[in-house]
């Protein structure tokens, strides 16, 4: 108890210690002017022989600096609103379903379904995730048509409620960004939306394939670049991917982990760098912080599109996944922590690494307290040992972490939208208040690592409709270790 509160000085002490030292500096001046007479503050003014041409010089010079300052001054790129795609009930694939399509389509490799069984058992899924219409035929019909129905249905259903909540035209959109990891058709997703909502002529549209589950804030980081030189606009933000042709029919095991969780999904996300978005927008974005990995053959190739033994195409997750990961995560918040620790937080890091690099080696390395800077975590939904590993790493406790695996388990993984479950989640929970910090932390192939920090512009009540509006008074729920099937 004594070292809590210890440490809880310490943080206060450093974290204010400017205005600590400034509010006795600036008593000492105020307090020493007061007592100085009229006449002497005059005749002190006198001395310093300003004319009208010297006052508006210095006046001219402010002008100056502050015109600079402003106009260097990055734009605010606010998050207007985001709506989430729910999947029909009639997608829903119980445990019970999906063991019985892989014992029909896998009939003669029997080892290959048990391993699925073990792998769904372990995986922290629930019994309301979805997969596409074509998936559940046996066997599954993975046709061009089917993946573009899909494709149409999440990415136009997402759109609609975002307009529908936003009152967004589609005249009002100026720059416009998909990201799908492995359905790129031609012509691409990006002109599937510009045909379907009529969109201008002049709009700037990008569509991003291959870059994985951590595509979404690459997303983010695209359109606020983008907002940074366009003034005044908004930017639709598509983050999904599709499961119809990507579903692994093979019996490799390292392929067949996919099939167990990944899941339907899809987010449509409004940035705007309007002043007048200000007052009505959610979040106002603070940070985005990149890392990639892939100058490393280990981590290029630990998530990997290949075709097995038999020439059935399917996505390769190597066992070295998870130390990669972690590397990968180590880089990113060496970047990202000093945007946002506070000082005492970055000082016990720095004390540390000295004297492990003069004195002794030994020394436990100081794992910086991230619960200092955020009030709420949004780790990417790829599996339960993505979870487990980044609250062990982080030292969070099991709600900073909650969102997390109850959009595993409600949703599965839904790749690079499953972030903004997450924080459905938390404002569903009615947990949003006003200046709240959110720190979103995504992984993918390549390999990368990316964030993405939130400030929280306004108090947030549980909204009406959205994914979770039906069952988010069930949850949280108690996630057992091993689901016996």
């Amino acid at each position: 108890m004594a070292d809590k509160y210890l440490k809880l000085g310490y943080q206060y002490l450093v974290n204010h210690i400017l205005m600590l030292l400034l509010i006795p500096t600036a008593a000492g001046v105020a307090a020493a002017i007061l007592r100085c007479p009229p006449e002497e503050m005059l005749a002190t003014w006198k001395s310093l022989h300003l004319d009208s041409l010297h006052l508006l010089c210095f006046s001219f010079l402010g002008v100056f600096i502050a015109t600079v300052y402003f106009m260097s001054k990055p734009r605010s790129i606010y998050l207007v609103d985001y709506a989430c795609y729910k999947p029909p009930v009639t997608c829903r694939v119980p445990f019970s379903t999906f063991m019985e399509h892989s014992r029909l389509i896998l009939k003669d490799n029997p080892k290959s379904v048990d391993f699925q069984m073990r792998i769904l058992e372990r995986s922290g899924l629930g019994e309301e995730t979805c997969l596409p219409p074509a998936i559940h035929y046996i066997p599954p019909t993975p046709t061009m048509d089917a993946a573009r129905g899909e494709a149409q249905i999440v990415i136009f259903s997402s759109i609609d409620s975002l307009m529908h909540n936003t009152a967004l035209k589609p005249k009002d959109i100026d720059i416009l960004i998909v990201n799908c990891s492995l359905f790129s058709p031609t012509p691409s997703l990006s002109a599937m939306i510009v045909n379907k909502y009529k969109l201008r002529s002049n709009i700037k549209s990008y569509n991003l394939s291959g870059m994985g589950c951590s595509a979404g804030l690459i997303s983010i980081d695209l359109a606020r670049d983008l907002l940074q030189i366009h003034p005044n606009s908004n930017a639709l933000v598509i983050s999904t991917e599709i499961i119809t042709p990507n579903y692994y029919k093979g019996s490799e095991r390292a392929m067949l982990l996919p099939n167990c969780l990944f899941r339907m999904g899809g987010a449509a996300i409004l940035l705007s760098n309007k002043r007048r978005d200000r007052r009505r927008a959610k979040y106002k974005l603070v940070h985005v912080v990149r890392t990639h990995k892939g100058a490393d053959d280990k981590a290029y190739k630990c998530v990997y599109e290949q075709e097995d033994p038999q020439g059935k195409v399917g996505i390769n997750l190597s066992k070295d996944l998870m130390v990669i990961a972690g590397e990968a995560l180590k880089s990113n918040i060496t970047t990202i922590g000093p945007l946002v620790l506070p000082a005492s937080e970055q000082l016990l890091f720095l004390f540390t690494l000295i004297g492990r690099k003069i004195f002794n080696p030994k020394w436990k390395a100081y794992i910086p307290d991230f619960k200092q800077a955020f009030e709420h975590f949004c780790i990417h939904a790829g599996g339960r040992a993505v979870i487990d590993e980044l609250q062990k790493n982080l030292q969070l406790s099991a709600e900073h972490v909650e969102a997390s695996r109850m959009t595993l388990h409600r949703f599965g993984n839904t790749s690079s939208s499953s972030l903004w479950y997450e924080m459905g989640y938390i404002e569903a929970k009615g947990r949003m208040k006003k200046g709240d910090r959110v720190w979103q932390i995504a992984f993918g192939s390549g390999f990368k690592c990316n964030s993405a920090v939130w400030k929280c512009n306004r108090t947030i009540k549980a909204p009406a409709d959205g994914p979770w509006h039906d069952c988010i008074d069930r949850y949280p729920v108690h996630i057992p270790e091993i689901v016996k099937l």
